[in-house]
């Protein structure tokens, strides 16, 4: 079977992210159900580079210097490219290091890109990066964006249609049934909150999730409670804003829970919410998570994937970005439609679990790789 090499910046564990989750599902299930040969391909965070192996894949990190607005900076990252032999290699963008490597290595081999969103933040300094990223792309046999809404609203794949297919991002679902033990985990719960409508965030609280305006809602929705799972740079400021408008008491920061805790606070809500305003949020894997639980998604409106998990009026409502109001609205309609939030909740499991699965997900990336040999 084909050896293929996943390049990427950092891989999981142990750095927590949903880019380096996916790598190491599809690592793991092209190795254990298709017999692929995989390496992964990273940097070390530290000056050393080193190997090792998880679930099958050998993980090379290679050692780096530091890094600029978020790129490793890896002078030995394209020798360690040229030193591999590689059927495939499979990039995920973006990633200036992994592309501007290949483009200076030029290693064998056919080569597709998962892309998973456009440079956000640092727009400034993609007027320099662009070319390298054009020029990469255009060598690139298939362009895997997330969702088919990125192709229509990303500026840059605008110009490589012709060789773009979607391949949503998938994930392991069974861990989210509600078995005996998961439900009376999630009566703990709720009964820790009063029996109150319960509302649930997951992730990291970062700038971009939005969560202000989803505390600041909180302010309409008497009675809701909201949990926030994770920790972030954010933490303190929310804290406290959320003592600034009064709703302290309806706001639980957790930071970091287990697996099990974490899932028997989705079995026990009402309504999951992904409150990100900004187009860093590119896919929302937490969605998934909410949805294969059983829960309607509150998302906003973002030209990213994160509306193409969550469908409007199917799955959960979908609302204008950065505006409590409008958050405050579609929470508030589907607390008080039960049947309508029910019929959400179903259409959800049944959208996870028909699209988003780890298993869906590798089905298409095979697919991928079958293809090339025809190219």
């Amino acid at each position: 079977m084909p050896h293929v090499v996943h390049v990427y910046k950092d891989t999981w564990p142990p750095v927590v992210g949903g880019i380096e989750r996916c790598i190491s599902w599809m690592a793991e299930g092209l190795v254990r159900d298709h017999g692929y040969e995989v390496t992964v391909l990273v940097n070390a965070r530290s000056r050393t580079t080193r190997e090792r192996e998880h679930d099958g894949a050998r993980i090379i990190e290679v050692g780096e210097w530091g890094r600029a607005f978020s790129a490793p900076l890896s002078p030995a990252f394209p020798l360690a490219m040229r030193r591999l032999k590689a059927d495939i290699w499979h990039f995920h963008l973006p990633n200036p290091t992994g592309d501007v490597s290949w483009l200076m290595a030029r290693p064998k081999g056919a080569v597709v890109a998962t892309y998973h969103s456009d440079i956000v933040r640092q727009r400034w300094a993609l007027a320099a990066y662009q070319p390298f990223l054009n020029a990469f792309l255009r060598r690139c046999d298939v362009i895997m964006p997330t969702s088919p809404r990125l192709i229509e609203s990303s500026p840059t794949l605008q110009h490589f249609r012709d060789r773009c297919v979607p391949v949503p991002l998938g994930m392991p679902l069974a861990k989210y049934e509600r078995t005996a033990e998961a439900a009376a985990r999630a009566r703990e719960v709720k009964r820790a909150h009063k029996g109150f409508p319960l509302l649930v965030f997951v992730g990291v609280l970062r700038y971009y999730k939005g969560l202000q305006f989803l505390i600041s809602a909180l302010r309409g929705l008497p009675h809701v409670h909201a949990v926030l799972i994770g920790d972030g740079p954010e933490r303190e400021g929310l804290g406290n804003l959320a003592r600034e408008l009064g709703v302290d008491d309806r706001v639980s920061f957790t930071g970091f829970l287990d697996d099990e805790q974490m899932i028997a606070h989705l079995h026990a809500a009402d309504v999951y919410v992904l409150p990100s305003h900004l187009s860093a949020e590119a896919y929302g894997l937490s969605q998934i998570e909410a949805m294969a639980a059983g829960l309607p998604v509150v998302c906003c409106d973002l030209p990213t994937g994160v509306p193409f998990v969550n469908v409007h009026g199917e799955t959960g409502l979908v609302v204008l970005p950065a505006s409590d109001t409008a958050l405050a609205e579609a929470i508030a309609e589907l607390l008080s439609n039960q049947s309508r939030r029910l019929r959400m909740a179903e259409a959800a499991w049944r959208r996870a679990h028909e699209e988003f699965s780890v298993d869906r997900m590798i089905s298409r990336l095979v697919d991928v790789y079958a293809g090339l040999k025809k190219r």
